[in-house]
């Protein structure tokens, strides 16, 4: 069988949402997936930052496990979560000291599939990837990853990129 014939077995869904800038494409029609950012976060340090993440179509999280982490710091058992909400609420035992009582997720979306995470007053070594799980999620998408961009001299350059093309 060739691509083309195996591709057709999918029903694949493209759909654009300018609204929120980005571009969907679903292998899985009708299953709820975990959707993150495709462009970088961008923030100064000292800022308050969301790192989005959602599922599609709209589904009730409360009842999850919603896992956050940064994968590509090699995990310490003890304390490997940037943050964890299991059973309806955070563990802060299992997360990561430098993060603690420093992020948050929207408790009141999380029922409309809203997972993003709140990070206060970012840092330099708050940069890098971030993952958001749920591992108990009926899906084959279970996790997607959103990049964080805090250093200083990234921030004034898009500023003044962006500063740049308001002006013409």
């Amino acid at each position: 069988m060739d691509w083309f014939h195996s591709v057709s077995l999918w029903n694949f869904i493209l759909s654009l949402d300018f609204v929120k800038g980005r571009l969907t494409f679903c292998l899985f029609p009708g299953e709820v997936v975990v959707i993150g950012s495709n462009l970088p976060i961008i923030a100064a340090p000292g800022d308050d930052v969301i790192l989005p993440c959602h599922l599609e179509p709209t589904f009730d999280v409360q009842g999850l496990t919603v896992e956050w982490s940064k994968p590509d710091l090699k995990p310490d058992p003890s304390d490997e979560y940037v943050h964890l909400y299991r059973h309806g609420k955070e563990v802060p035992d299992m997360k990561m000291a430098s993060y603690f009582r420093r992020t948050e997720l929207f408790m009141d979306d999380m029922k409309h599939g809203n997972i993003s995470l709140k990070i206060l007053n970012v840092s330099e070594e708050d940069n890098g990837r971030y993952r958001c799980f749920i591992p108990k999620l009926q899906s084959r998408v279970k996790a997607a990853v959103v990049e964080l961009v805090t250093h200083l001299l990234t921030f004034i350059f898009c500023s003044f990129l962006l500063f740049f093309c308001l002006l013409f």
